[in-house]
């Protein structure tokens, strides 16, 4: 897969290690920062979306803190459907049901092994379509 991570500071150490884990697994992963320095959660977020919604990744991946402004911010971005997940059903049903294209975690809040878990059932969930289609379609109208 093809997977675009990032985060602020707070969520550096558990951004660092999600795409260390990736990478070893043999996905293509594409890092937009923090870089370990003090950053602005919205920027981060900024950025990621924009290579999501350019297209070529499967998904993004975005940690701050708690994962919760992170994901605010880049729900703010149109033709995002960010999840922040907090156990391995949320981000299966981030995906069966809502086609999430980004997750959020939080790297003072959750662990990495509890995180990376939540990660691997995201990436084995597929949409399921039908009903949970016309809903995300609902959802992009609620954009316009």
């Amino acid at each position: 897969m093809k997977i675009v991570v990032g985060s602020d500071h707070g969520g550096f150490d558990l951004k660092e290690e999600l795409r260390r884990r990736l990478t070893e697994e043999g996905h293509e992963v594409t890092d937009v920062g923090c870089h370990g320095e003090r950053v602005d959660y919205p920027d981060i977020a900024r950025d990621l979306c924009a290579v999501v919604n350019g297209g070529g990744v499967d998904f993004g991946i975005l940690c701050c803190g708690t994962g919760i402004g992170i994901g605010i911010a880049a729900n703010k971005i149109h033709g995002i459907r960010a999840a922040l997940c907090t156990d391995c059903y949320s981000a299966r049903m981030a995906k069966e049901h809502n086609n999430a294209n980004v997750i959020t975690f939080g790297g003072r809040t959750a662990g990495v092994e509890h995180v990376w878990e939540m990660v691997k059932a995201y990436m084995a969930a597929e949409h399921l379509g039908g009903t949970h289609a016309v809903r995300v379609e609902k959802i992009h109208a609620l954009e316009r």
